[in-house]
């Protein structure tokens, strides 16, 4: 089996080969900290978090880096209307990050870099591209010559002169930033100081950076010249990416990545999500209102990762319902464990799980990140348990050895974690008001003693009685059973 992925710069599926044997260097474009998380933001993070945890249940070493853009026109236009700071700004909300994609089961990046706290390797990345012939200052302001490079727009597919002719009707002489241009598709790398706003002092005078420069100095400075996977979602593809390769590789000379990957969008009922619409959901609205995290987790990886995605609510009441089926397969183990004879707890006990399961779902996800393919397995076991579980609670026992469940369970509990769906058993509840199994062995037998008697009335309150306390009983011709929950 052999990882393959969809790379956007080639515009084909390509063999993975890391530039180092054994590791891999990630970078996810992250996202401009000015308000909540939304939908969108829930897709990408999920997306890229499970791409990192495949690669390493595949055995890579995995460097994983994702940025804050902390300077922009949004937070300091949401600074000016809360009369506080962008510093203020941008703390608030990235804490709220962290927040919302703890709850949704997000592992941590190894490093959040902040264009901030970047500005060094910023200055010294225009500095190079200045002495190379790629920027040119202006007025204060510092522009990439973007025909200096002769490979623009080989990401997107875009080519300047087609760019040309669609923009010309929209190109605004008059605006002072078209007249520090040379040419109009030069982009900015440094903008200078605006009254009242922050900012940096440089060898072009005080200002701040560009949006695109950020990331690729973050990128040179955290991870080096060529990385594995350059991540973010489609929308980011021009021009940021293709930005960041034109600054990039005129430098170096590398490239900056060998694979570029791309999620699709997120839409809501058929429409794009925006706040004029009325549809723009956040993360923490959406949990708030009781949607479970792993039910969030499982729409986003029940689609294939390119492609765009439509939120409704009847597809998250499915993965709802979905993710409740996964959800008892996950937690066979801590229901009838003790029953079976396994010593849940103890990791010196645990099983090999599953090489057949394991190379299935391998084989599937192996096809560019194909996710929906993995959690058909996932499913699989899921069912499978679930169906013993009910043998068990009906029958009291099943024909099917307790080692080979406990090898099914831990299969699927490392494969559904793989994809970061985790059950946790819920805080034990007191024994029932009280009732021990002592004192539900006698409602039982005054029950069957009422039942002999043709007393049914009373053998039905008795029943009744426990079943107001999460006692529920089953009658078969070996006697009545009974079990909690």
């Amino acid at each position: 089996m052999t990882l393959t992925l969809y790379n956007t710069l080639t515009r084909r599926q390509e063999p993975f080969q890391t530039v180092e044997p054994g590791k891999v260097k990630m970078y996810y474009c992250g996202v401009t900290v000015y308000d909540y998380c939304h939908l969108g933001h829930a897709r990408a993070c999920i997306v890229w978090d499970v791409v990192r945890r495949y690669l390493q249940f595949s055995g890579y070493e995995v460097r994983y880096i994702q940025n804050f853009t902390d300077i922009d026109d949004k937070i300091l236009n949401r600074a000016r209307q809360e009369r506080s700071s962008m510093e203020a700004v941008a703390d608030r909300f990235i804490k709220a990050y962290f927040e919302d994609m703890a709850r949704l089961g997000i592992k941590e990046a190894d490093e959040y870099p902040r264009a901030t706290h970047t500005m060094n390797g910023i200055q010294r990345l225009i500095h190079d591209l200045e002495n190379k012939g790629y920027a040119y200052p202006s007025a204060g302001d510092v522009y990439y010559a973007v025909r200096q490079f002769s490979d623009y727009g080989k990401l997107s597919g875009r080519k300047l002169d087609d760019l040309q002719a669609g923009a010309s009707d929209r190109v605004n002489i008059e605006d002072p930033e078209y007249q520090k241009k040379k040419d109009p598709f030069d982009f900015a790398l440094w903008k200078a100081a605006k009254p009242g706003e922050p900012a940096w002092e440089s060898p072009w005078g005080a200002g701040r950076p560009g949006w695109h420069i950020e990331c690729s100095a973050m990128v040179r400075d955290r991870l080096g010249d060529t990385i594995d996977i350059h991540a973010g979602g489609a929308d980011l593809i021009f021009p940021h990416h293709e930005n960041e390769i034109a600054q990039s590789e005129a430098v170096t000379g590398k490239p900056l990545a060998t694979y570029w990957l791309h999620n699709g969008m997120v839409k809501v009922d058929g429409e794009k999500m925006s706040k004029s619409l009325g549809n723009f959901t956040t993360i923490r609205d959406l949990l708030d209102r009781g949607v479970e995290p792993m039910a969030v987790r499982l729409f986003v990886l029940q689609a294939q990762y390119r492609k765009p995605i439509d939120f409704t609510d009847e597809a998250i009441a499915a993965a709802t319902n979905g993710w409740h089926t996964l959800k008892e397969g996950l937690l066979f183990g801590d229901e009838y464990g003790e029953k079976l004879g396994w010593e849940v707890n103890n990791a010196a006990s645990k099983t090999e799980i599953s090489p057949e399961y394991v190379n299935r779902f391998r084989e599937a996800v192996d096809d560019d990140f194909n996710f929906p393919g993995g959690l058909a397995i996932i499913f699989e076991l899921a069912k499978e348990l679930r169906r013993e579980g009910n043998i068990i609670v009906h029958e009291g026992k099943t024909a099917t050895p307790a080692a080979e469940l406990r090898q099914q369970w831990e299969t699927l509990v490392t494969l559904a974690g793989v994809l970061g769906l985790e059950a946790k058993p819920e805080a034990e509840k007191p024994a029932n008001n009280g009732l021990s199994d002592a004192e539900i062995e006698n409602l039982i037998a005054q029950r069957q003693a009422a039942r002999k008697a043709k007393n049914f009335a009373e053998g039905d309150r008795i029943r009744n009685e426990l079943q107001a306390q999460g006692i529920t009983l089953i009658d078969s011709k070996d006697g009545t059973r009974w079990h909690r929950g």
